[in-house]
């Protein structure tokens, strides 16, 4: 399928994991595809790997200086943004006693401010040219509650219900701007990987996440970039503000 053909994307925290997974299936199906990240070498050889129609940015998803510069130079070379995926994220383990302000700050100036600026000029360049598609990345974990989570469940809980707030916005402004939020379960990611080996036993930890998924496994990440693939495309044309379980049953029980 081509359903991006003469379409222009840009992915944030593209460099590795579910950025990386979503670029790619965004370039397989047609798509210019922006690599955005601020992982430089890993997100330029990315690009390097996927050839024509691909190029990197460097881009701090904290810094609203930066998304104004990267999303005006998209539209000055390309004429076009067509679709962006707010996927930038990270994660602090701790509960709420033992978050620090500091940590907790961190995590949300990234998912949540981060998501916030994204759709903000996102939208300021999209509606002037009738329309596009946000797919924002946030969590299971912005669903129910993780103990030892307690920063990441909030942004990613912001990031939910943010995500239904600007689609409404867009909706009713008659802009032709669709905004859906994705949540995944535990997917097989560095990012995954570096909060399990931090465990005595990192392989039986990863091995404990997959428990609690019906379906028996951790996510892939193609799995994501293919629900990702689906809201940005026109077969998602009549889908606003609605959240994707990408989850393996996890929330069914």
């Amino acid at each position: 399928m081509q359903r991006f053909e003469g379409k222009v994307a840009v992915v944030t925290g593209a460099a590795s994991g579910l950025g990386a997974a979503a670029a790619r299936r965004l370039h397989a199906e047609g798509a210019v595809v922006v690599i955005t990240d601020v992982a430089q070498d890993r997100g330029e050889a990315l690009a390097a790997e996927l050839g024509a129609r691909a190029e990197f940015a460097a881009l701090d998803v904290t810094q609203e200086a930066e998304w104004i510069a990267v999303l005006d130079a998209v539209v000055a070379k390309h004429g076009r943004l067509d679709v962006l995926v707010n996927n930038a994220g990270v994660g602090v383990v701790g509960d709420v006693e033992s978050t620090t302000l500091e940590q907790w700050r961190f995590v949300h100036a990234v998912n949540t401010e981060g998501t916030f600026l994204g759709c903000k000029h996102a939208i300021r360049l999209m509606k002037e040219r009738g329309g596009g598609a946000i797919v924002n990345l946030s969590s299971v974990a912005g669903i129910i509650g993780a103990p030892n989570l307690a920063a990441y469940c909030s942004s990613k809980g912001g990031v939910r219900t943010f995500t239904k707030s600007v689609a409404v916005h867009c909706a009713r402004k008659g802009y032709g701007i669709r905004v859906n939020s994705v949540h995944p379960a535990f997917i097989d990611t560095p990012m995954v990987d570096a909060m399990v080996e931090k465990s005595k036993d990192p392989a039986q930890s990863k091995a404990n996440l997959a428990k609690p998924i019906p379906l028996g496994r951790l996510g892939e990440p193609e799995d994501v970039a293919a629900a990702v693939a689906y809201l940005a495309s026109d077969d998602a044309k009549f889908v606003t503000g609605t959240e994707l379980l990408v989850d393996g049953g996890m929330l069914a029980i």
